[in-house]
């Protein structure tokens, strides 16, 4: 029995085949026509269907280098199941650089969307629509903002076991257990019985070959576990997933130049100095220390920081040197050289 195409928009995609569907989305104000591109891989086989996007926040990067690589993947062709990759969801603010909308909205503030309302609204809803509620599973992938970096780290509903499975299988080392603030796309996707696990990694307007290996390692991780894909030839090794209990930024206490000595994935204790705010013009230096014991799952990039920035994004762990030696070892087996790229 042949199985039934999946249609999307007004295309139908038949099963065994692949297609790139270009959703209609509101014009910039040029009017020449704007799109939402959506590769749909649709299995022979009967399987789960799973969305994964980027670029919800138009400067994150990794994400649409990490879908670009999935699409090249010619294990692709066993696929059971449909995939949806989306590489860039918000077209506008990825042209300008930025995270933003055109109006200055946070897309990933206003799921699951609606028509007639603003810009945000009328996309998001296009995205949800047409992608979203066609799946039961989602991988949505960002990086850090506003010139800060983020270790490669996991957020979702730890407390729904399908989510903690796809964590466990994505493979990185730490993760946060949120469900999501409203509006977001986790929210959204949660309220319509959509499972959906957030990767975040690298820093905005930036490659990072790190970050990226590890998304598209995780990818495939999770559509193995899911039986989308059949599992590769060497057995992957896995680190034990470390669950946050607690997390809190680090502010700085001072105006000035910031000069870190603690590093991404560092274990610190409470009261350990983590770096240096410096007067530029050779006044008095003040120490930035941790309020608490952690691991710093994410750091701003800008040597310059006012008095309360947040600087340095510590999470708390039961076994927290555990979690910095899982950190160590997920490192090594990302960038081993012999993965396949």
């Amino acid at each position: 029995m042949t199985r039934a195409s999946v249609t999307i928009g007004d295309r139908k995609v038949a099963a065994g085949s692949h297609a790139t569907v270009l959703l209609p989305v509101p014009d910039t104000f040029l009017r020449q026509g704007s799109a939402m591109p959506v590769h749909v891989f649709h299995g022979r086989r009967e399987g789960p269907a799973l969305f994964v996007c980027a670029a919800i926040h138009g400067d994150e990067l990794n994400g649409v280098e990490i879908i670009r690589r999935l699409l090249r993947l010619k294990r692709l062709n066993q696929l059971a199941g449909t995939l949806y990759a989306i590489p860039i969801v918000n077209i506008y603010g990825f042209m300008a650089n930025t995270r933003y909308l055109p109006d200055r909205r946070d897309l990933n503030r206003f799921f699951p969307g609606k028509e007639g309302g603003s810009l945000a609204s009328e996309l998001a809803a296009v995205f949800f629509e047409n992608v979203v509620k066609n799946c039961g599973y989602g991988i949505d992938l960002h990086t850090g903002s506003n010139h800060r970096r983020n270790l490669p780290h996991i957020r979702g509903d730890m407390e729904d076991p399908a989510v903690l499975s796809m964590a466990e299988a994505f493979g990185a080392p730490l993760a946060l257990d949120l469900s999501g603030m409203e509006g977001s796309l986790r929210a959204a996707a949660r309220e319509s019985g959509v499972r959906v696990l957030l990767f975040e990694a690298g820093e905005p307007l930036r490659f990072d070959e790190f970050s990226i290996r590890a998304g598209l390692r995780g990818i495939t991780s999770v559509m193995e576990s899911l039986n989308m894909l059949p599992a590769g030839k060497r057995k992957r090794r896995r680190v034990p997933l470390q669950i946050a209990t607690d997390r809190t930024w680090c502010r700085a206490p001072a105006s000035g130049l910031f000069r870190a000595v603690a590093k991404l994935g560092q274990h610190v204790g409470q009261g350990e100095v983590l770096g240096t705010i410096h007067d530029p013009f050779g006044g008095r230096s003040t120490d930035l220390v941790a309020p608490r014991d952690g691991v710093i799952i994410g750091d701003q990039s800008l040597a310059s920081v006012y008095k309360g920035d947040a600087v340095m994004h510590l999470a708390r762990f039961d076994a927290p040197r555990q979690a910095q030696a899982s950190v160590d070892e997920y490192s090594e087996m990302v960038m081993d050289a012999r993965m396949a790229r």
